[in-house]
């Protein structure tokens, strides 16, 4: 099960004792506590000018959404309230997850040119209202699901794309061959979904690199937090710093790392390394950063090379050889890549050696 909040950050609100955070506290437990259970071809058209200046129609995939609701029940799927026909239900978690979903579809489409989680086109897949003040939201193999919050500490999930592309993007790391969810592949399976959940709403929003926020999660967080986000790929560590939270963990380079039997060997802290050697290479080359350092993360994560339990060491060497195969050896995005992973202690500095 692979979850936005992690274990450790619950675990800090349930052992609070401040009485304005009870109920926070009471859904963090619960939250812990929970149990999580493991179409159609549609096309639509496409406007573009070709290079005589006529409008010319294309078809492209349009996502199948089917979005439920588990009516505050710990029960999946939940009674179907949207399809991809219907329009707009008026309930906000609904429609919001709705519409993330098919950002996230366009924006791997777009980008990458890959059709859904699966790359053939199936029905993307998501539950609203999950518990009672459920404090997550998570990809169970199957669908999205999202929580409504305690509304103490946690608004909704479903109002950041960030979060809705970060837990489709651990589908696509399936569909891709999986990284086992533990120790450092576990967190390049947690960086994968920070990295193309940060480029979904960039995408979206059409932000450059230099725009960007950089940020996951903005928005969850209710104006008692004293925090923007749950990570920031730009600065790994300073996402929140709160009296019932705590410091942000993560590291940003090796010198950081840490070393835990927690979260799964601390695949929600670590992550924060191969997360800041993304944005290294992506703020080096500029411009869009789905276009180019997004590009070589997805043929790494799709070209069926890596093993289930690489380390940041293979997976660094590995975006490398993506680099090289698609823009060549002596190419400034191959020096790009090799300064990220440097920059973060990785790999060694070359011209240091």
């Amino acid at each position: 099960m692979n979850a936005i909040i992690p274990p450790y950050l619950l675990a800090r609100i349930a052992a609070s004792d401040d009485p304005q955070l009870a109920r926070a506290a009471q859904a963090a437990r619960a939250t812990l506590e929970a149990e999580r259970s493991y179409h159609p071809d549609l096309t639509r058209l496409r406007l573009s000018i070709d290079e005589t200046g006529s409008l010319v129609a294309e078809g492209a995939p349009a996502p199948d959404r089917v979005i439920s609701d588990a009516q505050n029940q710990e029960v999946l799927p939940g009674v179907q309230v949207r399809g991809e026909a219907d329009p707009p239900t008026g309930d906000e978690a609904v429609d919001e997850a709705f519409d993330g979903l098919g950002a996230t579809f366009d924006f791997f489409w777009d980008a990458f040119g890959r059709v859904g989680i699966d790359g053939a086109g199936g029905t993307l897949a998501a539950t609203v209202h999950f518990g009672v003040d459920y404090d997550n939201a998570f990809w169970n193999g199957e669908r999205m699901v999202f929580g409504d919050g305690d509304g103490e500490v946690f608004t909704g999930f479903t109002n950041s794309l960030t979060v809705i592309a970060h837990e489709l993007t651990h589908g696509v790391t399936e569909h891709a061959g999986g990284m086992v969810y533990h120790g450092q592949s576990g967190a390049l399976n947690e960086s994968m979904s920070d990295v193309f959940g940060a480029l979904a709403e960039q995408h979206h929003l059409g932000h450059s690199a230099a725009e960007a926020s950089w940020l996951i999660g903005a928005g969850i967080f209710t104006d008692a937090v004293e925090g923007e986000a749950l990570r920031s790929l730009a600065a790994p560590g300073t996402a929140y710093d709160d009296d019932v939270l705590g410091k942000d963990p993560q590291p940003d380079h090796m010198d950081g790392y840490v070393f835990t039997d927690e979260d799964n060997g601390g695949v929600h802290i670590n992550s924060g390394i191969p997360n800041h050697a993304f944005y290294r290479t992506a703020m080096a080359l500029g411009g869009n950063a789905w276009e180019r350092a997004g590009l070589i993360w997805y043929r790494t994560l799709t070209a069926g090379t890596l093993s289930s339990t690489p380390d940041f060491v293979t997976f660094a060497q590995a975006t490398l050889a993506a680099a090289q195969a698609e823009y060549g050896e002596g190419s400034e995005e191959v020096a790009a890549v090799r300064a990220g992973w440097t920059g973060v202690g990785v790999i060694e500095d070359e011209a240091a050696g």
